[in-house]
């Protein structure tokens, strides 16, 4: 009953008087060191880690974004598609210069790979249906072969 009487008056108390006079903290009111059991240093010292912490997060999370985005811009420029900007404000606020994890890295040169085979004759050749390359390879070494004996053959030569 007494607390209930000092809150409601001691409230009213307070506005009046504008908050003036020594402040007196209850039980309730603690401190945010006091109320997880720290002394007030290393309560200082524990927001400081969290800081740093966070911002390492932040760090890697910026990093992976702009892998992402260098990902992305490299399709774009192989399929000659519009450039996006927020890629390249990605890339840049990390510092332009993003090396890509190597299983990425690793999955473009593979695709790398099989586009120079498909853009290559034979790799041309096999995209033709009803076509046996061994049969190809046989008939032309044939015909070098021939190709050779007429010319034993020929005086002039």
């Amino acid at each position: 009953m007494a607390f209930m009487v000092k809150s409601m008056v001691g409230g009213q108390l307070k506005n009046l008087t504008g908050g003036l006079g020594g402040e007196e903290k209850s039980e309730g009111e603690k401190s945010p060191a006091e109320a997880q059991g720290m002394t007030r240093e290393e309560y200082e010292e524990y927001q400081r880690q969290l800081v740093e912490e966070k911002m390492e997060r932040d760090a890697q999370f910026a990093q992976r974004k702009a892998e992402r985005a260098t990902v992305r811009s490299h399709f774009r420029d192989k399929y000659r598609l519009p450039k996006n900007e927020t890629d390249d404000n990605q890339i840049q606020l990390v510092g332009g210069d993003v090396e890509l994890p190597k299983e990425l890295a690793k999955m473009i040169e593979q695709d790398n790979e099989e586009e120079e085979e498909k853009n290559s004759v034979i790799g041309q050749l096999t995209n033709i249906q009803n076509l046996d390359l061994d049969s190809l390879k046989d008939k032309a070494s044939a015909t070098l072969e021939d190709l050779k004996q007429s010319a034993e053959k020929c005086t002039v030569m």
